[in-house]
């Protein structure tokens, strides 16, 4: 797959919005909660293309919540695949992609991480990971989604192996999450960061 031909990748969280609406954004993944209304923001921003997405921020099916599934990713992919094409169709490599979700820390690196993996399949996964933290310091990518990805991109557990390592990271530099993500139902992905150090 060739590059998507967008210049300027930005994550972010709904209270950020309103502050990136005066920085030329091309186009916009939207992913929020199945029951949250079309974020006002937008109501400012100059003309773009938006897709948008509702489900919840779990990593295991819970009564009440919607999860992530594998429709969702594949949403996500086909919204990468729509910016190759329509970088194929314009004369020039300029653009500014904007993901967001709620707190811009998982749902939507999640998101990026993948359409980054899409973009650059001969680019290894730590190498992905490392382009995301990048873009988002605070990067926490749901590892539901990631393992839906890694499947459907072929890395065959490269990608979720390549998460734990990221996970183990973030750990490293804030010890705290370990009691905030098992606090949120996350313990599995702490789980992840450990056994990444153990078989380090």
């Amino acid at each position: 797959m060739k590059p998507i031909s967008i210049s300027l990748l930005t994550i972010c969280g709904l209270d950020e919005l309103t502050e990136h609406s005066a920085r030329a954004v091309t186009h916009v993944l939207s992913i929020v909660d199945p029951d949250y209304p079309d974020p006002d923001a937008f109501r400012i921003y100059d003309s773009h293309h938006r897709t948008i997405l509702r489900f919840h921020d779990v990593i295991e099916p819970y009564e009440g919540f919607v999860p992530p599934e594998p429709g969702h990713v594949e949403a996500i992919l086909a919204f990468g695949e729509s910016l190759r094409r329509g970088a194929a169709e314009r004369e020039d490599a300029m653009g500014h992609l904007l993901v967001h979700c709620h707190a811009g820390i998982s749902r939507s690196t999640a998101a990026m991480a993948m359409l980054l993996a899409q973009t650059y399949p001969d680019q290894d996964e730590d190498s992905i990971f490392e382009r995301l933290l990048g873009i988002r310091s605070q990067a926490w990518p749901n590892s539901r989604m990631i393992g839906f990805a890694d499947r459907l991109l072929d890395r065959k557990g490269r990608f979720d192996a390549a998460l734990g390592r990221l996970y183990a990271r973030q750990l490293a530099v804030r010890p705290d999450l370990d009691e905030t993500m098992r606090r949120h139902g996350r313990g599995r992905e702490v789980d992840m960061a450990r056994l990444s150090r153990s078989a380090a």
